[in-house]
């Protein structure tokens, strides 16, 4: 695994003093306004948990050797003739996306959610379905308004994914996309019932790859490689999908970023959805055995550390890591060639993974010299 040990945990405590890009330069304060507050868009009496992002948005490159005379000359991009208009993916996309509501002695509160199977297998977010959670109840409602009682099949708060099934047969399946074939600036069309309002939707673009994203409380913490969008997401999107020009699915609306200044807000284009490849692992793995597995390398991070990379605050006995010669102290600062600048970093690349998978981490002793280590990723169950 890699967890984090001591106070606070990464993603998590007190507002972050400056924004990840400036990471590299002088460390300053940073206003408030300037604070950007992941948050959980469960509608309801729930309550929201929340958890801060952290990225580097200094992707910039250069190649002195540049042919000058292609110099500004922009690269064509074909149009794909399968692209649907978002008139046409609301038709096809629309009759298999259901709102859902969770009741329970810790609260209540609506999300929504999306047929994954023709007989009865609903994907939502982990965090839809915790108020329910210990003798609850939970209800799904199709787009015709059919209520049906949905039971837990099966959980994973790492991924923030859950699977419901219903009482229902011939059912339309949304059509799986693969989220590792999207680019940045491609349609998005975001489905769902925010704040209630059953069969909404809105459309943007992916605006973002790869962002690393933490939400949710201490106990049901969730690290993301999200997809990032500007379609508008609102509390009570949570579970609904987010899909393509071809009405595919190619990721689980799961957070929202907002300003950080007090009570949870509403959409200012950055919203951010889990994945669908990551998605369909533990979404199969849950149907066919109500658990499923996340990746774990074996170390816990050291959250209070505050430099560029992520320390190494323990490295477990029995874990993928104890092979290998990564010691206390040690800070890894790339994972498979990519830079890591802090902990949540670290923990979301691994988690874009599969357990089995091997990964590189680049790791840093206290005298400043570098290695490189693989590590052969484990596994934990979570139902």
């Amino acid at each position: 695994m890699v967890e984090s040990s001591n106070s606070p945990t990464p993603g998590f405590g007190n507002v972050p003093t400056k924004p990840s890009w400036e990471r590299k330069k002088k460390r300053k304060s940073t206003p408030i306004s300037a604070v950007v507050v992941i948050s959980l868009i469960f509608g309801g009496g729930a309550g929201a948990a929340f958890g801060y992002l952290a990225a580097d948005f200094s992707n910039g490159v250069s190649n002195d050797t540049a042919d000058v005379s292609q110099v500004n000359k922009p690269t064509p991009v074909p149009i794909n003739p399968a692209t649907e208009t978002v008139s046409q993916i609301v038709q096809n996309v629309r009759p298999s996306v259901v709102s859902i509501k969770a009741e329970g002695n810790s609260g209540s509160g609506t999300g929504s959610g999306f047929i994954f199977r023709e007989d009865g297998y609903v994907v939502t977010n982990n965090h839809v379905v915790a108020p329910a959670l210990n003798g609850g109840e939970l209800t799904v409602y199709l787009e015709d308004k059919t209520a049906f009682k949905a039971e837990l099949v099966g959980r994973n708060a790492s991924y923030d994914l859950a699977v419901l099934k219903i009482n229902a047969t011939g059912l339309k399946p949304l059509k799986i996309g693969d989220s590792n074939a999207i680019n940045v600036g491609d349609l998005t069309v975001a489905f769902g019932s925010p704040l209630g309002l059953t069969g909404t939707v809105t459309s943007g673009i992916v605006s973002a790859l790869n962002r690393p994203v933490t939400a949710g409380g201490q106990d049901d913490q969730s690290f993301i490689s999200a997809i990032q969008t500007d379609a508008a997401i609102n509390p009570g999107n949570s579970g609904g999908p987010l899909v393509n020009g071809q009405a595919e699915v190619i990721g689980v609306n799961s957070a929202i970023a907002t300003l950080g200044l007090g009570a949870q807000s509403g959409s200012i284009g950055l919203g951010f959805a889990i994945p669908i490849n990551q998605t369909q692992r533990i979404v199969t793995e849950i149907i066919n055995t109500g658990k499923s597995s996340t990746p774990i390398a074996g170390i816990s991070i050291d959250s209070t550390f505050r430099g560029v990379g992520a320390r190494i605050a323990e490295v477990v006995s029995d874990g993928p890591a104890a092979s290998t010669d990564i010691k206390v102290g040690d800070i890894v600062t790339k994972i498979n060639g990519e830079l890591v600048e802090d902990s949540t970093e670290l923990i979301v690349a691994i988690r874009r993974n599969n357990p089995g998978d091997t990964i590189v981490l680049t790791v840093k002793n206290e005298a400043g010299n570098e290695r490189e280590v693989s590590v052969v990723l484990g596994s934990r169950e979570e139902g």
